[in-house]
């Protein structure tokens, strides 16, 4: 059973945590309102080469039916057997302010038990909002990405994922996308809520703008456009975005010890502490001999295991590091004395344990 290895960690002092990195607003804000909306329809795709549904797909057939009947063909879906149709839902993101004739990208993937879209052309689908309205109308030809080769015998060879597909620029913007017009007033929300960050931000804006901007809570700031951007708010949006300013955010260490990963910032600190991990191997070993009988007498011969137990233990490893360690310096001294990365990571949990890691550990 292995332990893991011996460390014996000192720390004198912490430093103090260094300066965080002017950032735009575009970064770290959005405006109210100003947000893409989700779009979903149903439709087909034909063209396959006899990849599509079967006929245990019944909507596929009925959706079929139906068209040609649109068409002026009258088939019963009992009737027919095709296997060059496919059903697909087909989805797509409407941006902020998409006006009428602009096109925007749409994937469709099968909801049947097509083999592949490989080939496929994607028929006229109206993509529909959650209040049911047709804001877009998507069709044109599959970009799949891979493919499906079959012999005869049964063996096939998948390249990718086959059954989803993408269709570019493949849907016309109907209807305007509904987005809220900017005002004399705007609302920013901030990607990732902080008091201080909001804060700052509310004081960039008055400084550069005069007294415009108050912060209502840690994600949410209210700016009044200045009397000479009044009948000017793109401009003053994109003056605004341009700002910089400090944005504090939370130190924190990600670990997944599944692939022993570690991800963290450069000076998360450590506060003063010694940790100890033993590595203590025990090995056992079953080793089976065999003994014969002497010649000519009555003896049979018979198997006997010889078990023998080990036991090691490393020797401990010192790791001495400087007034106000980093978690950079602590994981560089670790991997010197030959830790592997699920030996930090322990390690690292240990310290959140005992208070002295001064971030956030998210375990994966």
């Amino acid at each position: 059973m292995n332990r893991g290895l011996i460390a014996v960690l000192l720390f004198q002092s912490v430093a103090p945590c260094q300066a965080a990195t002017a950032t735009r607003l575009k970064e770290l804000v959005s405006l109210d309102g100003v947000r893409d909306n989700q779009l979903m329809g149903y439709g087909l795709v034909v063209g396959l080469h006899g990849t599509g549904d079967t006929r245990q797909t019944v909507f596929s057939a009925q959706s079929l039916t139906n068209l040609l009947e649109r068409m002026g063909l009258t088939v019963s879906a009992t009737a027919i057997q095709v296997k060059n149709t496919a059903a697909v839902m087909v989805t797509a993101t409407l941006p902020p302010y998409a006006q009428p004739g602009s096109r925007i990208d749409v994937t469709a993937a099968a909801i049947g038990d097509a083999a592949s879209l490989q080939g496929g052309i994607l028929l006229m689908t109206g993509m529909k909002g959650p209040d049911g309205q047709v804001y877009a109308v998507a069709q044109g030809p599959m970009v799949i990405g891979g493919f499906i080769a079959g012999g005869a015998g049964g063996n096939t060879q998948v390249v990718n994922h086959t059954t989803v597909g993408r269709t570019p620029n493949g849907a016309i913007v109907e209807r305007a996308a509904p987005s809220p017009a900017l005002g004399d007033r705007v609302r920013l929300h901030l990607d990732q809520a902080d008091y201080a960050t909001a804060a700052r931000i509310a004081g960039a804006l008055n400084e550069h703008f005069g007294n415009v901007a108050r912060a209502d809570n840690s994600a949410l700031i209210t700016v009044e456009l200045p009397e000479r951007f009044r009948n000017r708010q793109t401009e003053f949006v994109a003056e605004m975005e341009d700002l910089t300013v400090e944005a504090d955010r939370m130190a924190k260490i990600v670990v997944n010890e599944r692939t022993g990963t570690i991800i963290m910032g450069k000076q998360v600190r450590i506060a003063p502490v010694a940790i100890m991990q033993g590595n203590l191997t025990v090995e056992i070993q079953t080793i089976k001999e065999v003994s014969q009988p002497n010649a000519l007498s009555a003896g049979t011969t018979q198997v006997v295991p010889q078990v023998n137990v080990g036991v090691r233990q490393d020797t401990a490893k010192n790791v001495v590091l400087k007034d106000g360690a980093t978690v950079e310096e602590l994981v560089q001294a670790l991997t010197s004395v030959g830790s592997n990365p699920r030996d930090i990571i322990s390690i690292l949990q240990t310290l959140k344990s005992a208070g002295a890691l001064e971030a956030d550990l998210e375990v994966n």
